[in-house]
């Protein structure tokens, strides 16, 4: 019975959203031209507004018409919020109204409750997170070689419950240990829209910050005993 009244509950939800599908009008061809195109930078705007996260393509492409250019209404709400104080960004493979960075100060000082951005994350662990970003997917055990010192359990799973790690492939390494990747919200916190937008690791490996040589010793080592086990 509870399974046939959960089929029933599915199938009045999915009639109901193919319904307002129908009704909700992309297209507006009813309106002038000028009119059509100022009502889908609206809708755009509103739905890049009221998301918590980047808002992608194919999200923005259900509330406009089929023809019409999406980059091109981005463009017109870009130079529409000019003069505002917060702008639109692309991040994560989507849009979202970011702030300026120039009235950082005065949010901070107004001490308000803001939406999006990052955890507060510890050095150490913006290091770890970092360093995830550069060498994924990436073994809790490489990362303690990259930095000299065991990067615990604890603060894998910080950086987890903060939406930043998610688990990738198993490590071909002995023992085959989980490996990390970043996620969506990595890049969406940090404002890149993709891992090429990461800082120039020369610049962190000039700083002492990241070793790639570090990791790459690591790697073949790990390679050596594995090959030393077979035999």
């Amino acid at each position: 019975m509870r399974a046939t009244s959960a089929a029933k509950t599915s199938g009045r939800r999915q009639a109901k959203d193919r319904q307002q599908e129908v009704l909700f009008d992309r297209e507006l061809e009813d309106l002038p031209a000028e009119l059509r195109w100022r009502e889908w930078m609206l809708r755009v705007e509103a739905v890049i507004f009221a998301s918590v996260e980047p808002v992608s393509r194919e999200t923005l492409a259900r509330v406009i018409g089929k023809d019409c250019s999406i980059d091109l209404l981005i463009d017109d709400l870009s130079e529409e919020l000019s003069s505002r104080p917060y702008e639109l960004v692309s991040v994560a493979g989507g849009w979202q109204h970011r702030s300026r960075s120039a009235y950082a100060d005065a949010i901070r000082a107004s001490m308000a409750p803001t939406r999006g951005g990052a955890a507060a994350l510890s050095e150490f662990e913006a290091m770890v997170l970092m360093a995830v970003g550069y060498f994924q997917p990436v073994a809790r055990g490489e990362l303690s070689k990259i930095f000299g010192k065991e990067v615990s359990r604890d603060t894998i799973a910080a950086l987890r419950s903060a939406g930043f790690l998610a688990s990738g492939p198993r490590s071909p390494t002995p023992g085959a240990p989980y490996t990390y990747v970043t996620t969506r919200h990595f890049l969406s916190a940090f404002g890149m829209e993709t891992l090429r937008d990461l800082p120039n690791i020369e610049a962190l490996e000039d700083a002492g910050l990241l070793s790639r040589q570090v990791l790459q010793q690591a790697a073949a080592t790990d390679l050596e005993n594995e090959a030393s086990e077979d035999e």
